[in-house]
């Protein structure tokens, strides 16, 4: 989009025009979410079974060498079932989500493989991520700049104009940088893939 004024003062010509950047980086962060539920009616035994079993998947991590580990969500439930228009009370459910982050993401699917075969029967989703997403937003925010800068002096050259553009306000359009998400499906070779950082700027010329 561009848009163009000017007025009889050859010095008061004006243009206003967008830039676009953007750079493909590979993620090196897999923050991975999984855990445990279990069910039943005596609340307090299906808690203490999913502490063991949380606590059994928490180990075997960190016999990989996974040392990030949160929880992420801890929840109690009432369960019931639905027949023919009756509630019927079926007791529990306990759930421990755990979150945790490695840099060696090629582990990935091993990671999930792991807790799956110590207890876990939960795993929501993987997102990768970028550790220094400023430094590659930065990058993107320079070419969306200078490709503003390109189009203007394309278009000057275009209208035989012999004078430079100059860029006299630029407002920078802020894209914003979403991790990449896998949802989990059964074992388990993960692809990661490329994240696209994206910049946008307004750029006010004179020329």
């Amino acid at each position: 989009m561009a848009k163009y004024a000017s007025d009889n003062n050859v010095h008061n010509r004006t243009m206003t025009l967008i830039g676009h950047g953007e750079i493909s980086v590979s993620p090196d962060i897999a923050v991975i979410r999984l855990g445990v539920e279990t069910t039943g009616e005596n609340l307090s035994r299906i808690q203490a079974d999913n502490a063991r079993i949380s606590q059994s998947v928490i180990q075997a991590l960190q016999r990989m060498g996974i040392t990030d580990i949160k929880t992420s969500q801890y929840s109690i439930n009432k369960v019931y079932d639905y027949v023919e228009g009756r509630q019927f009370d079926r007791g529990y459910s306990v759930r421990n989500i755990l979150e945790l982050r490695t840099n060696n993401l090629e582990a990935a699917g091993n990671i999930i493989d792991t807790a799956v075969n110590a207890g876990a029967n939960i795993v929501d989703l993987i997102t990768f991520d970028i550790s220094n997403r400023e430094y590659y937003y930065q990058q993107a925010l320079n070419m969306a700049i200078m490709n503003a800068i390109q189009k203007a002096k394309s278009i000057t050259m275009n209208l035989g104009i012999s004078s430079t553009p100059v860029p006299v306000n630029i407002v920078e359009n802020t894209a914003m940088l979403f991790p990449v998400q896998r949802e989990f499906a059964a074992a388990t070779p993960i692809m990661p893939g490329a994240i696209n950082i994206a910049a946008n700027v307004t750029v006010d010329f004179v020329y």
